[in-house]
Formats: C-alpha cells, sequence, structure tokens
C-alpha cells in the first residue's frame, strides 16, 4: 500500500527517448513501457521514467504519493513549499509540483480524477 510522502517514482529528463532507452537497455538490461514519443517508464527496484518534454528542468524529479492530493498541496503551502506546477491532470492521475525551502524541486502525485 502507499503511503502519503513516501518517495513513490523518479522523473529524469532526457535529451531523447531512442537514445536514452538504447543506453539503459543495452547497460543494465533495463525494461521500458512508452507513454508516447517524449516519455518512457521504468519499473528497475524503483518506478521511474525518463521525459523529453521536461520544460527546462535539469535534475532528477523525485515524486511523492498522497491519498489526498489536494489536502497534500495544502500542507506543502503550510509548511513553506512554493507550488510551481499548480494541479494537472496526466495519463496516471494528477499532480503538482513544488519547491521546497532550498530550492529543490519535487513532485506530488495521485490517483484519480
Amino acid at each position: 500500500m502507499r503511503s502519503d510522502g513516501k518517495l513513490d517514482y523518479l522523473e529524469l529528463p532526457s535529451s531523447g527517448i531512442p537514445a536514452t532507452r538504447t543506453f539503459y537497455e543495452a547497460a543494465f538490461g533495463w525494461v521500458f513501457q512508452d507513454y508516447g514519443p517524449s516519455y518512457a517508464a521504468f519499473d528497475e527496484g524503483l518506478n521511474g521514467g525518463f521525459d523529453a518534454d521536461s520544460d527546462g528542468l535539469q535534475a532528477p524529479l523525485p515524486v511523492l504519493y498522497a491519498q489526498d492530493l489536494d489536502a497534500m498541496l495544502a500542507r506543502v503551502e503550510a509548511a513553506g513549499g512554493t507550488i510551481v506546477k499548480p494541479v494537472f491532470d496526466f495519463p496516471g492521475g494528477r499532480r503538482f509540483h513544488f519547491r521546497d525551502p532550498s530550492g529543490n524541486e519535487l513532485a506530488v502525485w495521485s490517483e484519480g480524477g
């Protein structure tokens, strides 16, 4: 069972999905699930994905889980986090992005609509 606030997914920027896939398949034997031409997900101990449309994000994006996304957004703001992408839908559910007081960008996601 997923728990609130636990690291659940790691998203990494990619300069091109075909080259990224080829490298990780050859080097480590990873298996991918494609979600369009610009996203490839993996499940290699920790679920994650490579995003070629990462909006300029140059660092890995840790993604936390929340059972109640709206309540978690309120908690993040109350704790001093800065919302950098408000809640949006994506193929697996909904999520938002925030920066912590040190400037690190993270995301929080929830299943469903």
